[in-house]
């Protein structure tokens, strides 16, 4: 099957950047010029998915005008002959087809892609989870991912190793080699204890999805946070069906908490030619 539609489970409410997100969502925060979850959308459409679904949440619409257009904006730009404003400022509305559903309740991130069912229908589909950023690559991370789906058919996640004494924030999965970078996962476990994580491969935020795991989304029951984790969802897949993993090439930032933010916004800026000279030349001369 081709996999044509992306989700991007966008309804978090933000908390470890508060302040900053009390009236914008974390999604719009700016790595040097541009929101996060531009860079995002941009490793879709450049891994050849054209129908981009966001699951937003209340106080969120300024990500569905940042991808709408903006005639009054774009007409000053015209008028004041500022042509290459003009131009980017255009791209974003014409980077792909973006729909909208909303998560009315914070009931976490499988009941997030359980929401954009309806959009998705009976087709596989990709999940970008927004803090997440990959540096660009002549190969995303996404496509990497697609490329194994259409080689094996079953579902697929992106996978990085991780330090040991990290192992309890993510997801870990227990695998066999199958060919360079790809393993079959044979479990996975939420959040292990470092001493009894099955490997050092963590699950990290981009994932390709057959349309079965929708029902057992709906099946799985609620943590005792009132969450349904996705993880539960894709255990209960995996025994219906082979389920793949990826070690990508290339670099992940997790803008999630503040100093991954800090760290992504300076590497994005060092590798801008309009910036690097004088930014690198900056940060040599606060001698810390």
């Amino acid at each position: 099957m081709i996999v044509r539609k992306a989700v991007f489970p966008a309804a978090g409410l933000g908390t470890r950047f508060l302040p900053a997100t009390k009236a914008q969502p974390k999604e719009m925060l700016p790595l040097v010029d541009k929101p996060m979850i531009q860079y995002v959308v941009e490793e879709a459409v450049a891994s050849g998915l054209a129908e981009i679904i966001i699951v937003t949440g209340r106080g969120k619409r300024a990500i569905e005008d940042h991808f709408d257009a903006a005639w009054e904006l774009e007409y000053y730009l015209n008028d004041r002959g500022k042509v290459e404003e003009l131009a980017q400022i255009k791209t974003i509305s014409e980077l792909a087809s973006v729909s909208y559903v909303r998560q009315k309740e914070p009931l976490g991130l499988g009941h997030a892609i359980l929401c954009a069912r309806p959009l998705v229908g009976a087709e596989p589909f990709g999940v970008f989870l927004g803090d997440d950023i990959f540096a660009p690559a002549p190969v995303p991370c996404m496509r990497q991912l697609l490329d194994v789906f259409e080689r094996h058919g079953g579902p697929v996640l992106a996978v990085e190793r991780v330090p040991r004494e990290r192992l309890a924030q993510y997801g870990v999965i227990a695998a066999r080699p199958l060919e360079d970078n790809v393993y079959e996962i044979l479990d996975l476990v939420e959040k292990p204890r470092p001493e009894e994580a099955p490997s050092d491969l963590s699950i990290v935020g981009r994932y390709v999805l057959t349309p079965d795991v929708f029902d057992l989304l709906a099946e799985t029951r609620a943590d005792r946070r009132g969450e349904i984790q996705l993880t539960d969802a894709l255990k209960a897949l995996r025994r219906r069906r082979p389920m793949y993993a990826v070690e990508f090439e290339g670099r992940r930032y997790d803008t999630g908490d503040k100093l991954g933010f800090l760290k992504a916004t300076v590497e994005f800026a060092l590798a801008r030619p309009d910036l690097a000279d004088d930014f690198r030349a900056y940060l040599k001369s606060l001698r810390l």
